[in-house]
């Protein structure tokens, strides 16, 4: 259950119907998903965000959009956030996610929820060779 109702008639709204349109120009699709008809309640926050995913999702960089999609995957997990678990599967698939890849992820997801757990139990100081801080720089 929501705790916002979504915008009947949103795209009436000249702000939010520039936000869809521009989505829908990104992403090459005219479906516009839940997430972003619930946000719509507020354009400004619709902006921002859509800026924000299109800057770090949509825009060349260093990582490959499966990357970014697997990632997105792991965080979203991890935050127990099933609306992002669910459209960002679907995204990885469109990006071609094999079934094994995915095993994969669920597997690494699952090895460290469990050994995070452990360490953040057990409190295990951090190796100095893996402090930045500690470590000599030596470039």
């Amino acid at each position: 259950m929501s705790t916002v109702k979504p915008v009947s008639q949103a795209e009436t709204t000249p702000r939010v119907k520039v936000v869809f349109d521009d989505i829908r120009a990104t992403r090459g699709s005219e479906h516009i998903n839940h997430f972003w008809r619930y946000l719509a309640f507020d354009p400004s926050l619709l902006e921002a965000t859509w800026a924000e995913v299109k800057q770090v999702m949509a825009t060349p960089s260093a990582l490959d959009p499966l990357t970014k999609e697997l990632i997105y995957i792991a965080v979203s997990v991890a935050n127990g956030c099933g609306y992002c678990v669910h459209s960002h599967t679907a995204a990885a698939r469109a990006k071609g996610m094999s079934a094994a890849q995915h095993a994969d992820l669920l597997a690494v997801v699952g090895l460290a929820a469990r050994t995070n757990h452990l360490a953040t139990a057990l409190q295990v100081p951090v190796d100095p060779a893996f402090d930045r801080d500690a470590v000599p720089d030596r470039s």
